[in-house]
């Protein structure tokens, strides 16, 4: 499929497409016309690294977690320390940012949760 075709069907778009390409997250063929191909596995691998990527997790970082996730069975070499540090750091700046997020999400519930009940009140009374 032609460029156009797998952002309309990811919702990516075409920029954000041939950067993956440059950045090696995704490759497509090229057809003997030159035309880049993308291959029908590409749109479920561009919707993983969207989400990587709305998650915070940096693009050096995806390769490497993309690999892990698509091919689950395969042992991670563990002759890259500083991958594995890099990964560390990752996992550790996405849980301070959830941990972050659930206490705003808590503070706008007892926020609504108070309105809610202002307005209740306010009813009765009237």
């Amino acid at each position: 499929m032609r460029i156009g075709e797998l952002a309309r069907r990811t919702g990516i778009t075409a920029r954000m497409l041939r950067y993956y390409e440059e950045q090696g997250l995704i490759t497509p063929q090229r057809a003997d016309n030159g035309y880049r191909d993308y291959d029908e596995t590409l749109v479920e691998r561009a919707e993983k690294i969207r989400c990587f990527l709305d998650a915070g997790v940096p693009t050096r970082a995806i390769a490497p977690m993309l690999h892990s996730v698509e091919h689950p069975h395969e042992m991670v070499p563990s002759t890259a320390p500083e991958l594995r540090a890099m990964l560390v750091r990752e996992r550790d700046r996405m849980t301070e940012r959830i941990d972050s997020l659930e206490r705003n999400r808590a503070s706008l519930t007892e926020l609504i949760d108070a309105m809610d009940r202002g307005d209740a009140q306010s009813t009765g009374s009237a």
